[in-house]
């Protein structure tokens, strides 16, 4: 591989003939220098500290963030190909959610201290801290983009992720040579965000080397990189969520005291969804442009989604319970993007479960109805098959009439009707 002829690599680590963690061992006994990303639908911790053992310079998880990504890119001083710079993030993120006005209001009252403002966001408890992690994150980028730091960087950091050692490299940076895979220096967060924010999420999981560094950050405005003699001065705002009980933590000497109370000044309890239904429509948005860009579909010009419920399938939703809160809602919206077939979303879309709770069974077009655990792959499948025997009968079982009312090919909607076992019947039945 020459290294004058690429700025980055992405690699994947499953590959059809061999395995990524051996074309990256390859590049590296060729190329030193140039910055290498792993990218994997199997992450791991194990995966990830094994592939920067071999020089990768970092590691992303399918779906990937499209911003983190290129963050990172920046945060490598890479010589990036035409363009990647230029759309670095640099602005407000195009997901950022404006606050409705309760939280506005509470915005005014000003969540800041440390660097350039630490605020703690404590929601309420959960046996699975994954359930509320968009919801979290949603609320940190809304008080970013209401606040004078808006045109900065927004840096999430999901703090249990990574070991400490990765998790400091993260933050903090390194030089080229500070350990045996730093095959070029790093910036770290702190000085990528430089004016902006950092969102922590579940702050309780960070280890006691990185609390005295995250202390020091917050009381001396500056950090210094691994392998680095001179510190480096910042301006950051930080907002930190938990799940945990930090104030038990404290009592039990697993988070330090100094630093709880520099985190704890502006406190916001963030309650489960069935408590803040008025927040339904805006999260519904902000997941459906999310996977709107994931799939690459029904986006406008701003590369925003054009995909809305209809009236009757958004009051299901404003009157179910959410047993699973923002997750469960996050689970639906997605479901709708994969099934639409308009950018009006209609009520049949919505999990017949979720249905069924609220005591409402619609009439199926034909065929049994699905097994409660039914997979995706049989989701789609059957809610396709729905709608081109709806459309055949619209088009009086006129193939080429329903091919073209859905902009299909007739040799694919042939192959759909014969993968579908679709039962064709004559003009006039």
């Amino acid at each position: 591989m020459d290294a004058h002829l690429y700025d980055l690599v992405l690699l994947d680590l499953m590959m059809p003939d061999r395995s990524g963690m051996d074309v990256l061992a390859e590049i590296r006994t060729r190329d030193r220098e140039t910055p290498i990303f792993m990218i994997t639908a199997y992450g791991s911790v194990e995966a990830a500290v094994e592939a920067l053992k071999l020089g990768a310079n970092d590691y992303f998880s399918k779906p990937w963030d499209n911003e983190k990504l290129l963050i990172e890119i920046g945060a490598h001083d890479c010589a990036a190909p035409p363009g990647i710079r230029k759309h670095a993030p640099q602005a407000r993120p195009q997901g950022t959610l404006q606050l409705p006005q309760h939280h506005r209001q509470e915005r005014a009252h000003g969540a800041h201290a440390g660097p350039g403002g630490a605020g703690g966001l404590q929601p309420f408890h959960d046996s699975d801290h994954r359930r509320d992690r968009h919801g979290k994150e949603i609320i940190a980028k809304a008080i970013h983009a209401n606040s004078p730091r808006a045109d900065q960087l927004f840096v999430a950091v999901n703090s249990g992720q990574l070991p400490p050692d990765l998790l400091e490299s993260t933050l903090f940076g390194h030089t080229k040579g500070a350990f045996t895979s730093a095959v070029q220096s790093k910036k770290g967060y702190f000085e990528v965000a430089d004016k902006g924010t950092i969102f922590f999420d579940e702050i309780g999981t960070i280890g006691p080397e990185t609390q005295i560094k995250l202390l020091r950050v917050i009381q001396e405005k500056e950090f210094t990189p691994l392998g680095s003699t001179g510190p480096i001065k910042v301006d950051v705002r930080i907002l930190a969520a938990t799940n945990a009980d930090l104030h038990q933590l404290v009592k039990e000497g697993k988070f330090r005291e100094d630093l709880y109370y520099r985190l704890n000044v502006i406190n916001i309890a963030l309650p489960p969804l069935r408590d803040r239904k008025e927040d339904i429509p805006l999260l519904a948005d902000y997941f459906f442009t999310y996977y709107c860009r994931e799939n690459g579909k029904y986006l406008d010009a701003n590369g925003h989604s054009i995909l809305r419920f209809q009236p009757e399938a958004l009051q299901v939703l404003m009157e179910h319970s959410w047993p699973g809160n923002v997750r469960e809602l996050e689970n639906v919206v997605e479901r709708a993007v994969v099934l639409a077939t308009d950018t009006s979303v209609p009520i049949d879309v919505l999990p017949e479960a979720l249905l069924e709770a609220n005591g409402i069974r619609l009439q199926r077009s034909e065929g049994s109805p699905l097994a409660p655990d039914a997979t995706l792959f049989q989701i789609v499948n059957d809610y396709e098959r729905r709608v081109i025997i709806e459309r055949l009968e619209q088009a009086n079982w006129s193939q080429t009439e329903a091919a073209e009312g859905l902009h299909v090919p007739l040799s694919t909607l042939n192959q759909k009707i014969k993968r579908l076992d679709i039962k064709i019947r004559k003009k006039g039945e």
